[in-house]
């Protein structure tokens, strides 16, 4: 049985809405002589909403979860969900409104940018001070402080004062030091962001190594193919509850709104890039052989589109362009041209073979186009997502074995063929 580092048990945090002081004695006193005349506030910004001073905003209500050795949880979750103030309670920073977390182990948190970092300070030297904040002496940070400088790729400027860091400079140093400190829960919060891409790659296999060692990572991006990369559990934060503890797959397939699935949809007030379904427009969407969105492995897809035109065009294709569950462009294909009138309501059945493609969800983008003289395309009308699908996992068709589409990718490539 797996040995629990971290619980979470029935965790609330209540924050109190509006200004706690004015920074100055007279600012804190003219608000409050204003308040009590029933004025507007002097001191409040112009469009900043005022709020009173007993009402609360409940940022986590009733949050549990558990992590052991060897996770690497995701939490995800749209802005305002609350995923932020989970991490900072369970580092610490704050205390929790109600509820508990136990915590065996050291606790190795990477909120913000240089959180812990003394400005004044060289990187060398707060390599120590880090180390000491986290529970380390002198000598276990000695033995590992030529791996956190070669890790950060920031030798040169080991002992330059981080205050003339760049903010890329800044993360370099902090994972490493979070990294090598042996933590036995590691907690990372967006900052990987800053980093280059090869970096990025660093950080997320230091990661991924620390759970394979036996310890554990929390992990919150809005990137969701780093977490996909990353991660073998996840959690789904709305509105400060858990609304999802499972797989990481179905955390990210709800992040991006999987569900919204239906086999008629009315197109015509779907959102738009700016400037597209002015002069052709989309009207309507019909799947013709499915009533649930859900494809066996290797068949095809039949759908209708119904569109209207308001000019002349004679060379326009549909464009279907297929997107991952995490976002992630997967493949594209186009109809023949075809010839529309001016004012013209015209419908087009269209199929698509899924031959293939893996067992997962999928993100369907459409758009009316035409081929520009110069080989590029010009769109009159275009919906980002306009329906989810699933393709259902068949070991039958699959050569024996359930597909991994976060491990083996999107596409079934034929089998190896030996050669004489």
């Amino acid at each position: 049985m797996s040995e629990r580092l971290l619980e979470v048990d029935g965790v609330s945090k209540q924050y109190r809405l509006g200004m706690i002081g004015g920074g100055t004695l007279h600012g804190d006193l003219t608000s409050w002589f204003a308040r009590i005349r029933g004025k507007e506030d002097p001191n409040t910004k112009i469009g900043m909403e005022h709020y009173g001073p007993n009402e609360t905003f409940w940022a986590l209500r009733d949050v549990s979860f558990t992590v052991d050795r060897g996770d690497a949880l995701a939490i995800t979750g749209r802005n305002g969900a609350g995923k932020s103030t989970i991490l900072k309670l369970i580092s610490r920073i704050t205390a929790p409104t109600e509820g508990e977390i136990r915590i065996r182990g050291k606790v190795a948190s990477l909120l913000e940018i240089g959180t812990g970092f003394h400005k004044e300070l060289s990187g060398r030297d707060n390599i120590y001070l880090n180390g000491a904040i986290l529970g380390m002496n002198r000598a276990e940070t000695n033995s590992k402080i030529k791996q956190i400088i070669e890790f950060s790729e920031i030798e040169q400027f080991i002992d330059t004062p981080v205050k003339r860091y760049s903010s890329g400079m800044y993360v370099k140093l902090a994972f490493a030091v979070a990294a090598h400190l042996d933590p036995e829960v590691m907690i990372c919060d967006e900052v990987l962001a800053v980093g280059d891409l090869t970096f990025q790659q660093k950080c997320l296999q230091k990661m991924s190594d620390i759970a394979r060692e036996g310890r554990a990572v929390l992990y919150v991006s809005h990137n969701m193919r780093t977490v996909s990369q990353l991660c073998n559990r996840g959690l789904y934060l709305e509105k400060g509850r858990l609304a999802y503890d499972g797989t990481v797959e179905h955390a990210i397939e709800l992040y991006g709104g999987s569900g919204e699935r239906s086999v008629q949809q009315d197109l015509s007030d779907a959102p738009r890039p700016r400037n597209r379904g002015i002069t052709m427009r989309m009207l309507d969407l019909h799947f013709m052989n499915t009533q649930t969105l859900e494809y066996s492995m290797d068949s095809s897809m039949e759908f209708r589109l119904k569109c209207v035109a308001h000019i002349d065009e004679p060379h326009l294709r549909i464009r279907l362009i297929l997107k991952s569950s995490i976002s992630t462009p997967v493949a594209m294909t186009q109809t023949e041209p075809f010839e529309v009138k001016a004012d013209e309501t015209f419908e087009r059945a269209i199929r698509l073979p899924l031959d293939g493609l893996a067992p997962g969800e999928y993100v369907m983008k459409l758009s009316l186009n035409s081929a520009t003289p110069r080989g590029g395309s010009n769109y009159y009308d275009t919906i980002q997502e306009v329906s989810r699908f699933i393709i259902v996992d068949d070991p039958a068709v699959n050569a024996g074995f359930l597909w991994s589409e976060r491990v083996w990718g999107n596409f079934r490539l034929k089998p190896l063929e030996f050669i004489d």
